[in-house]
C-alpha cells in the first residue's frame, strides 16, 4: 500500500479564593501568615548529613516503610481532631489566581521522611530546570521533552521551536475560527457547514481531547465531537453510523505522531471507504495532526487534505494536550484554549519552586512515594465529584502508568516501578467500590478531586431547607474522606473553585510535573514506553503468523481433492510447533467472522478441529502482503 489513506489572558479575579459558607469568609493560610521553610529540611528541624544521600548510581530504595523494612516504622495516622486540624492549616496548599487548593493532611508522612527525601527533591527540581532548558530527558530516543515550552515558548531553547509554537497556535485559532463562521466548510453538507467532528486517535491522541471534551465543551457546541480511539470494527461501524447523514457534515481529524500506528491507520481507511460509499470526497474533510514529513503528513500533502498540522517530536503523547492534538479539537467546540494554556503556565511556574509546601506538584509526588513506600505497592484511586471530569481517571491512568511503569531504572537496575491509577466519579462509586476501599484490602490511597461552585451563580435552589443537590455531594465527599481516613486509608484532596478551561489546564499541569518529580524520585525515565512498542511488536508477529497460516492452508486448498489440516499440522507447515496455541486462536477468529474458512470439530476440543478454505487462492492480496 502507497499510503496510509489506504497571547495569554490576564488573570480572572473570578479564580480568586472565595470559599463562603452563608455569608461568611473561611479561614484561609494567607490569613494565618505560616512561615513558609526554605527546604524539606527546614520542616524537620534538621538538617540531612551528606552520608544519606544516596548516589544517583544506586536503585532507588524506599526510605519510608512497614516496620521491619529500611529501620523505620509507620504508625497510625493522626487521629486527634484538633492535631488533624493543625496538620491541615500548615499543609494546606492555595494557588489564588487559579482557585486552586491541594491538601495532603490526610497523607500520614513524617518530619523523619522528609528530612531523608531532601536530597532527592533537590535532585528532582535540578531535573527539572534541565528539562526544561532543553537538556536530552529522554535518553533512549535522545530527544528533549518540551511539553511545557507549549504553554510559555519564551521558554524553548532556541527561536526556531518558539516560532513554530507560536505559528502553530495562531494556526489552530485562525482555522478554528473559520470552521466556525462557516469560512471554510464541507462542498456537500446540507447544513452548509460543519456541524460534527470525528477524531481519530489512539492513547495519548485520544484520551485528552476526550477528557478536555467531556470537562469543557458547551451544551450546544458549534461542532460536537465523537471519538474512533479502537480498531474494533463494531465500534467504528457505530460512530459512523451514529452520524448518518451528518457523515457530510463531518470534519476528521486524524491524529498520529508518526502516522502509522495501527489502531489510527485502520479507524482512517475505515472512515475514508464511509466516505467513498456516501459518494463524498475525504480529501475536503480530512485534517491531518501528525510529524511533519511522516507517512501520515506525506499522505495528506499528497492528496489535498484540508489541513496539517504539526506534533513535535519533543512532546510525548501523553503530554500533548496543550498542543495541536488538543488544542484544535478543543478550539473547534467552543472552548477557550487561551484560557487554558495560561491556566497551565501559572501552574507550570508555581511548580518551578523549590520551596516544597509552595509547590503543589513536589507535594503529590512526595505523597505518592511515602503512600506507595516508593515502590508502586498501593494504588491511586481517583474520585473527582463533579461528573464533567468523569474521564479524569482515565486520563492520569495513563499519563502516570504509562510514564512510571517501567521495569528498569535510568542506571539499567530491575526495578518493576509503577503506580496503578483508577476511578470513576463520586459520588456514584459509593455504590461500586468504596466498601471494598474502607473494609477490604488496604493496597490503595485516595485522590479527591473536588470542585467548589455546584451549579453557575443564580441556578441553584434547594431540595429542602438550608440543603441543595449540591450539598449532597459535598456531604458525600467530605463523608467518605472521613470515613475511609478513620480506618487508616489515607487520601490527598485537591479542589478547584470551578471546572474552567484556566483550572482544567492547571490541571494537567500538575499532574504533567507531579509525573516527572516522582520519576526523578525514583530514578526512572518517564517519557519513553518500551513495554508499549514491545505489545505493538507482539501484535506484529501475531498477524505475520496469521498470513503464514493462510498460506499453508491455501496450498493445502488447492489440492485435488482438498486436504483438512489439523493444528498440529498446520503448525509443522509453518515451522512453528510453539505457536499452536496462537494458530489455534486465529483458525478460531477467523472462523467466527466468515472468512471463508471452514472448521470441522468443536472448538471446545482443539485437537478435533480440521481446516480448509472454502476455496483456493482467496485473499490473494492478504497471502502477497
Amino acid at each position: 500500500m502507497a499510503s496510509i489513506s489506504g497571547a495569554a489572558a490576564p488573570p480572572s479575579s473570578s479564580a480568586a479564593c472565595r470559599l463562603r459558607l452563608r455569608r461568611q469568609l473561611l479561614l484561609r493560610p494567607s490569613h494565618l501568615r505560616l512561615r513558609a521553610p526554605h527546604s524539606i529540611a527546614d520542616l524537620s528541624r534538621s538538617s540531612s548529613s551528606s552520608s544519606e544521600q544516596q548516589p544517583s548510581s544506586t536503585p532507588a530504595a524506599p526510605l519510608a516503610s512497614r516496620p521491619g523494612q529500611n529501620g523505620s516504622t509507620r504508625g497510625a495516622v493522626e487521629k486527634d481532631p484538633i492535631k488533624l486540624w493543625e496538620r491541615y492549616v500548615e499543609w494546606l496548599y492555595q494557588h489564588k489566581e487559579l482557585g486552586l487548593f491541594v491538601d495532603v493532611s490526610r497523607i500520614g508522612f513524617t518530619e523523619e521522611f522528609l528530612r531523608r527525601m531532601e536530597p532527592r527533591m533537590q535532585r528532582a527540581f535540578a531535573a527539572m530546570r534541565e528539562l526544561e532548558k532543553g537538556a536530552i530527558a529522554n535518553p533512549d530516543e535522545g530527544r528533549m521533552v518540551g511539553h511545557y515550552w507549549l504553554r510559555d515558548p519564551g521558554l524553548a531553547p532556541n527561536s526556531f521551536l518558539r516560532t513554530k509554537i507560536e505559528t502553530t497556535l495562531d494556526r489552530i485559532l485562525a482555522f478554528s475560527q473559520d470552521v466556525v463562521s462557516g469560512k471554510i466548510k464541507p462542498p456537500s453538507s446540507p447544513a452548509g457547514r460543519f456541524t460534527q467532528i470525528l477524531s481519530i486517535g489512539i492513547g495519548g491522541s485520544a484520551l485528552g481531547p476526550q477528557f478536555v471534551s467531556e470537562a469543557l465543551a458547551p451544551d450546544n457546541p458549534p461542532l460536537k465531537i465523537r471519538f474512533i480511539d479502537n480498531t474494533d470494527p463494531a465500534g467504528i461501524d457505530h460512530q459512523i453510523a451514529q452520524l448518518g447523514p451528518e457523515l457530510a457534515s463531518t470534519l476528521v481529524i486524524v491524529i498520529s505522531k508518526s502516522g502509522g500506528t495501527p489502531e489510527t491507520r485502520n479507524g482512517l481507511l475505515e472512515v475514508q471507504k464511509a466516505f467513498r460509499d456516501a459518494g463524498l470526497d475525504f480529501s475536503k474533510q480530512g485534517v491531518a495532526v501528525t510529524q511533519e514529513n511522516s507517512l501520515l503528513d506525506n499522505t495528506a500533502r499528497i492528496e489535498g487534505w484540508l489541513a496539517r498540522f504539526p506534533m513535535f517530536d519533543w512532546v510525548g503523547g501523553r503530554t500533548s494536550e496543550m498542543s495541536a492534538v488538543g488544542l484544535l479539537p478543543a478550539a473547534l467546540q467552543g472552548i477557550d484554549i487561551k484560557e487554558m494554556l495560561v491556566g497551565a503556565a501559572l501552574m507550570d511556574e508555581e511548580t518551578r519552586n523549590t520551596v516544597v509546601k509552595e509547590n503543589p506538584a513536589a507535594l503529590l509526588a512526595l505523597c505518592w512515594y511515602w503512600a506507595s513506600e516508593g515502590i508502586g505497592n498501593k494504588d491511586m484511586v481517583v474520585l473527582p465529584y463533579k461528573d464533567s471530569l468523569l474521564l479524569l481517571s482515565r486520563y492520569l491512568q495513563q499519563l502516570v502508568m504509562e510514564s512510571l511503569g517501567k521495569e528498569f531504572d535510568l542506571d539499567g537496575n530491575r526495578v518493576n516501578q509503577g503506580l496503578t491509577v483508577y476511578g470513576n466519579k463520586g459520588s456514584t462509586d459509593q455504590h461500586a467500590y468504596i466498601q471494598q476501599l474502607r473494609e477490604g484490602v488496604h493496597n490503595f490511597f485516595v485522590t479527591f478531586i473536588e470542585v467548589l461552585r455546584d451549579r453557575p451563580p443564580g441556578h441553584d435552589w434547594e431540595l429542602e431547607p438550608g440543603v441543595t443537590c449540591g450539598d449532597y455531594l459535598f456531604g458525600m465527599l467530605q463523608g467518605t474522606r472521613s470515613a475511609l481516613y478513620s480506618n487508616d486509608r489515607e487520601s490527598i484532596s485537591v479542589t478547584v473553585q470551578e471546572v474552567t478551561p484556566r483550572a482544567v489546564g492547571a490541571l494537567v499541569a500538575l499532574y504533567e510535573r507531579a509525573v516527572g518529580i516522582y520519576a526523578s524520585l525514583v530514578n526512572i525515565n518517564a517519557y519513553h514506553q518500551p513495554g508499549v512498542e514491545a505489545g505493538k511488536k507482539a501484535a506484529g508477529e501475531v498477524l505475520a503468523l496469521q498470513k503464514r497460516v493462510l498460506t499453508v492452508l491455501n496450498e493445502a486448498s488447492c489440492k485435488d481433492p482438498a486436504e483438512p489440516l489439523t493444528l498440529d499440522q498446520i503448525a509443522e507447515r509453518c515451522h512453528c510447533p510453539e505457536d499452536i496455541e496462537m494458530i489455534y486462536k486465529i483458525i478460531q477468529h477467523m472462523a467466527a467472522n466468515d472468512r471463508a474458512l471452514i472448521a470441522e470439530g468443536s472448538c471446545g476440543s482443539p485437537r478435533s478441529i480440521k481446516v480448509y478454505l472454502g476455496e483456493c487462492n482467496v485473499d490473494e492480496d492478504m497471502l502477497a502482503a
